[in-house]
């Protein structure tokens, strides 16, 4: 015969591994103070988890920086420049820092155009220059702009209304070169380049220096590939100046940067600037020559910039701290509004207590007195009767 084994059900089995004993609800109390310490912490879960979720929907952009390990590649400069000088009295090429020319004026088309705006050519260019601004003043309109692919921001210069009838005053220099990934210099001077065996020089023709005017606008400048609509810090820019020998000189510092975001990925170069402008003076040591120069070098470094959100993990864990947090503080804070109301309260019923303690002590003192005085006019009545009785 088989014999029975008897087994505890599980579920009392689970009961002796629990950790959390329950209290019954009959030694449970509750109060006012408790319910409003209970509505205060619930309104405060509720609040900093709402916010918490926002928070978790609202992507950030994420900046990583590594050694650019790509140097055997070829650098694409992008120009867009027009100077308020007729086209056959300049020319433009780039140079690298071994003095080669690596790109001359052939590789560029150059077009005859006006130097002045018209109105809403003046319109793009102030809007541009505002966006500029505003960026340098605050970063976040940065990273809103990289969320969005650029969106709201200006492309190429819109064609003229209406065209001028006087003749052509500038000439537009744009297009796009290729040259060595090393520092360089791009500029725009006097004459059209060719190449020499040891060096490179202009050949210009013979104008006279009143006609020199380097003033110049730069519509567009980058390095690399990407959207028409990247921002780039000498895009919009304006020089203006009323002497014929002047030099203006731009250095560049180029970084390379990988941007990939929720709406678009490219991979181009951003750079930083700094220029300054000088008078060229007539003296025979003087060997700098009136025009535009770029300096540009290249950084060690890329950019890496992402649009990251929170993980779910990670969304969860920051609200379980928030519920645990707050609970924990909203149990330790009416435990000790509880206690302190236990102690006033215990303290008020011990005066309470030794007031009425004092009441009949002070009540029974009286009541005493009178029956000590009862006690001794009985006794001095009797006293009384005893000596009259006598005498009689």
């Amino acid at each position: 015969m088989r014999r029975r084994v008897s087994r505890k059900p599980s579920v009392n089995l689970f009961r002796e591994f629990d950790g959390f004993p329950k209290v019954r609800e009959s030694c449970v109390e509750t109060s006012a103070r408790g319910g409003t310490v209970s509505l205060l912490a619930l309104t405060l879960i509720s609040i900093l988890s709402i916010g918490e979720f926002f928070h978790f929907k609202e992507s950030y952009i994420k900046y990583e920086y590594a050694v650019d390990t790509d140097l055997t590649g070829k650098l694409k400069i992008n120009v867009d420049v027009t100077v308020a000088m007729k086209c056959e009295y300049i020319g433009a090429d780039a140079l690298d820092s071994a003095e080669k020319m690596v790109a001359g004026s052939d590789d560029l088309q150059f077009e005859t155009a006006y130097f002045d705006l018209s109105p809403n050519q003046k319109a793009w260019q102030r809007r541009l220059q505002n966006i500029h601004e505003a960026v340098q003043k605050e970063q976040n309109l940065l990273n809103s702009l990289i969320k969005s692919s650029f969106n709201g921001t200006v492309n190429e210069m819109p064609k003229r209304e209406v065209e001028s009838t006087s003749s052509h005053n500038a000439c537009r220099i744009h297009g796009s070169i290729f040259v060595n990934k090393i520092a360089g210099n791009f500029h725009i001077t006097l004459g059209r380049s060719f190449a020499l065996p040891a060096a490179h020089a202009h050949l210009s023709s013979k104008i006279s220096q009143t006609e020199y005017n380097f003033s110049h606008r730069i519509d567009h400048f980058s390095f690399g590939g990407g959207m028409p609509y990247l921002l780039n810090p000498l895009d919009g820019s304006e020089k203006v100046t009323h002497e014929n020998l002047q030099m203006y000189q731009y250095f560049l510092v180029v970084v390379p940067t990988k941007v990939n975001t929720a709406k678009f990925f490219t991979d181009t170069h951003q750079y930083s600037v700094t220029d300054r402008g000088k008078v060229i003076q007539n003296s025979k040591n003087n060997h700098d020559i009136p025009g535009i120069f770029m300096k540009y070098d290249l950084s060690s470094f890329t950019v890496r910039i992402s649009e990251e959100r929170m993980p779910v993990g990670q969304f969860l864990t920051r609200l379980c701290g928030i519920v645990g947090g707050i609970f924990s503080t909203a149990v330790g804070l009416g435990t000790a509004v509880q206690k302190r109301f236990l102690t006033v309260k215990l303290v008020y019923f011990e005066t309470l207590k030794t007031e009425k303690l004092k009441l009949s002590l002070l009540s029974y003192k009286e009541s005493s007195n009178r029956e000590a005085k009862n006690v001794c006019s009985l006794r001095v009545t009797a006293v009384q009767t005893l000596s009259i009785e006598k005498h009689s």
